[in-house]
């Protein structure tokens, strides 16, 4: 396989290895540090601000199964790129947020894809995250490699007690108007996606799909599953063992009808999608994700394209039948 590398800096280097590593045609992700003029750095000459490194990670990935935009994606919807000083609760030069391109290439898809987000409206202050040529990277010490998976508990807290999950929430949810989503979506998506309501078992209309594609929040449009990760659980409804982007959605303790449940809701409209449990197939995980049809809109692989999505493409590079 003939892997690219692609080099983020987005503050606490954490914070930004689960964004990637769950992508299709991800091979791996290093936390790290780059940009700096000391040699070898250590995390301690680092996080002293005066090395000139930046918390950074690494992405070893396929070219021919996952689209560099993809990536950059993702970066911007876990960052604040407004901020010329540091990340959230990190505060330094060693926290600043910056992509470092590897060829040509990476630096006009980075220019476009800064380009169509400064055009957007969506930040009250100017995009200040720097564009600039990759230099050597040095991986972290191995306690902050994966660091997610290995301190949970501690990772939790200090993600929550940081701020950047909420600052992020309010700049990509989307505001919701509910007398006209009444008008803009059916009686049952509305009932589901508004009043936590449940479609019928086998009655609904992706729990058999056969055809490929993504599904989508009905309401904002985000991308939340591929078909490369649907089975069928015989319980009735889509299923799926992983999200596209675990960063898209939240998950909430559910305590109605006399049973304990993990809710799953799409962070960009706030809508009830269905529940997460862990009865899924354990060698993909041990997840499923039991999710509304009437939540969703699908689109279908021929229409990525022409729909916007055609980032997503190269997941399905290997050629399918049922299209």
């Amino acid at each position: 396989m003939h892997t690219h590398r692609a080099t983020f800096a987005g503050g606490c280097f954490w914070c930004m290895v689960e964004p990637f590593e769950s992508l299709p045609g991800v091979e791996k992700v290093i936390s790290g540090y780059t940009g700096g003029h000391v040699p070898n750095p250590t995390y301690e000459a680092v996080s002293s601000g005066k090395t000139g490194h930046y918390e950074a990670v690494q992405i070893t990935y396929d070219p021919k199964h996952l689209d560099y935009t993809l990536l950059l994606e993702r970066f911007f919807r876990n960052i604040d790129p407004t901020d010329p000083d540091g990340q959230f609760v990190d505060r330094g030069p060693q926290y600043r947020t910056a992509i470092f391109y590897h060829d040509l290439e990476q630096k006009k898809a980075a220019e476009a894809y800064m380009a169509q987000l400064k055009a957007s409206g969506r930040y009250s202050r100017p995009i200040v995250t720097p564009l600039l040529p990759a230099t050597t990277f040095y991986p972290a010490e191995e306690e902050h490699q994966f660091y997610y998976k290995k301190q949970p508990f501690h990772y939790t807290l200090y993600r929550q007690g940081s701020g950047r999950d909420r600052y992020l929430e309010s700049i990509w949810k989307k505001e919701i108007d509910r007398e006209k989503l009444k008008e803009t979506l059916s009686p049952l998506s509305y009932a589901v996606t508004m009043q936590k309501a449940t479609e019928p078992p086998f009655q609904n209309a992706y729990w058999n799909n056969k055809r490929h594609g993504i599904y989508v929040d009905i309401i904002s449009g985000t991308p939340l599953f591929s078909t490369l990760d649907q089975y069928d659980a015989g319980c009735g409804w889509p299923s799926f063992t992983k999200p596209l982007h675990a960063d898209e959605l939240r998950e909430e303790l559910d305590l109605s009808h006399g049973m304990i449940r993990t809710e799953v809701k799409s962070i960009s409209s706030d809508a009830h999608l269905g529940h997460v449990f862990e009865d899924g197939p354990k060698e993909k995980g041990g997840l499923r994700y039991c999710i509304n049809s009437a939540a969703l809109r699908f689109i279908p692989l021929e229409d990525l394209e022409k729909e916007g999505y055609g980032a997503y493409l190269k997941l399905f590079k290997k050629d399918h039948s049922n299209t």
